[in-house]
C-alpha cells in the first residue's frame, strides 16, 4: 500500500483517482464527486454516510486498474473495513 494515501483526505484521494482514470465509468462518476466533497469516511454526504459513498465507489469502480488503482482501493476498503 502507497503510505502516501494514509494521511489523504477523501477529497484528496478523489483528484488521485481523476489523474489517473481518465474515462471514469459512468456509474461510478457520482460516488467519485461526492468524494471529492469529503474529507474523512465518517463525514457525511446529504443522507448518505462518507463510508456508503466510497462502498458505492469501489463497487463501481471494477474496470480502473493499474497499480494506482490498486492501491487507493485497497485504502479506501481499509477505510471502510471491506
Amino acid at each position: 500500500m502507497d503510505t502516501n494515501l494514509l494521511n489523504r483526505t477523501l477529497s484528496e484521494i478523489s483528484h488521485i483517482i481523476r489523474a489517473d482514470w481518465r474515462n471514469v465509468n459512468y456509474a461510478a462518476e457520482p460516488y467519485l464527486a461526492a468524494m471529492s466533497a469529503l474529507g474523512h469516511i465518517d463525514d457525511p454526504y446529504g443522507f448518505d454516510s462518507g463510508r456508503s459513498i466510497v462502498l458505492y465507489f469501489l463497487s463501481n469502480a471494477q474496470t480502473w486498474r493499474g497499480e494506482t488503482a490498486k492501491a487507493v482501493k485497497a485504502e479506501l476498503k481499509r477505510r471502510a473495513k471491506y
